[in-house]
């Protein structure tokens, strides 16, 4: 399987997790500012940004891992970007990051959600 059909194979799993958990699907590959989030959802008025990090393997590092301070400057900036276009500043909001891993033995996969993976400065207090 290549990397990008792995990858939305992952953001469908970690999609699916989130609606389970209660969270409402606002967008699923935004685009904007230089950069996309995997996935925009809400939980009574909070917005959550959502990197989701699929691994078939882990010879390169853990998924969590790669979620670079470089990405997380660009996604503080998508972010930014996405608030200002929906006007949605007013709204408290967060970022998360849902990894999907393979795992040698069963289930074979582990999906783990961290809440408020990381708190960049948007230029207000989240």
């Amino acid at each position: 399987m290549d990397r990008r059909r792995l990858g939305r194979r992952g953001e469908w799993v970690a999609l699916a997790l989130l609606v389970l958990k209660g969270y409402r699907p606002r967008h699923r590959n935004w685009r904007g500012a230089g950069g996309e989030l995997d996935l925009v959802v809400e939980r009574r008025r909070e917005i959550v940004f959502v990197e989701v990090k699929t691994r078939s393997t882990d010879l390169y590092g853990g998924a969590v891992g790669a979620v670079t301070t470089q990405k997380q400057k660009i996604l503080t900036r998508t972010s930014s970007a996405y608030l200002s276009r929906f006007g949605l500043w007013d709204r408290p909001c967060r970022f998360d990051i849902v990894t999907v891993e393979r795992m040698s033995r069963f289930p074979f996969w582990e999906i783990r959600h961290y809440k408020n993976a990381f708190r960049p400065d948007l230029g207000r207090r989240l």
